[in-house]
């Protein structure tokens, strides 16, 4: 009985939204089945993604020592740490949420919790073929604004939530990654 109340709770918005599209089957059949539709191509998108990221998880998990993270994003890792946090989130491939895995076991790997910030915010906005993108369509000029923009916001964004934290609610970021395990 245990087991099911974890998973409940764990699960409880998704159970929600469930119970929520069964009613609107009922309730309002054509906007029911639209949001059907919907759900079920979320989903199918939601599990081509996955299984490739939790590859990758695995692989880095095994292949990089913890140490050597430390080493390259750790406290003391300055500039370079930055630079391959920023580097590994523009090179990425994938939405948004396939990066939040990454980035727990980036901080479970003792990486600076700065650098994982910043490896989210190069996730979701200075991506190389987006820049690649903008730059045919938008022009040169409007691309490098664009980018020069987002890493002052990325970096901005970073220095206040690593300077508003306080150590207590770091060390309780580190735990809750730790916890997961």
């Amino acid at each position: 009985m245990d087991k099911i109340k974890l998973v409940v709770k764990r699960y409880k918005f998704f159970l929600l939204l469930v119970i929520l599209n069964i009613a609107m089957l009922f309730i309002y059949p054509d906007i029911g089945m639209k949001s059907m539709k919907t759900t079920l191509s979320s989903i199918k998108d939601v599990l081509s993604i996955i299984p490739p990221v939790f590859i990758l998880l695995g692989l880095l998990d095994v292949w990089v020592e913890r140490e050597t993270m430390i080493k390259y994003m750790g406290e003391e890792s300055g500039i370079i740490g930055v630079l391959i946090a920023f580097f590994l989130g523009s090179a990425a491939a994938g939405p948004l949420y396939a990066a939040f895995p990454i980035a727990g076991v980036l901080l479970k790997k003792g990486s600076k919790l700065s650098n994982v910030l910043i490896f989210i915010g190069a996730w979701s906005t200075t991506k190389i073929p987006m820049f690649l993108l903008e730059a045919s369509y938008l022009g040169l000029k409007f691309a490098i604004i664009r980018l020069v923009l987002s890493l002052l916001g990325i970096g901005a964004i970073t220095y206040i939530v690593e300077n508003v934290l306080s150590q207590d609610e770091k060390d309780e970021i580190y735990n809750k990654v730790l916890v997961e395990e």
